[in-house]
């Protein structure tokens, strides 16, 4: 099975980078709050994820570009 690609060019198998969850973010005029919502995710979990101190899962990235895409 082919991987899918993401728009920022990563691939769905790989956690993103916290600059790329930042972008997203801000592109869904989103904030940490409004995007954790979203994900049904602690707000502490996705700040940690915008700082670099954990990587998000593939898993949640992949459900946070499907719930905030038009």
């Amino acid at each position: 099975m082919a991987k899918q690609t993401i728009t920022d060019g990563s691939n769905s198998s790989c956690s993103p980078t916290p600059s790329a969850i930042r972008a997203a973010r801000e592109s869904a005029s989103l904030t940490q709050k409004q995007a954790a919502g979203l994900i049904h995710c602690a707000l502490r979990s996705w700040a940690q994820w915008e700082a670099g101190d954990r990587k998000m899962h593939p898993a949640f990235w992949e459900l946070f570009q499907i719930k905030s895409s038009p």
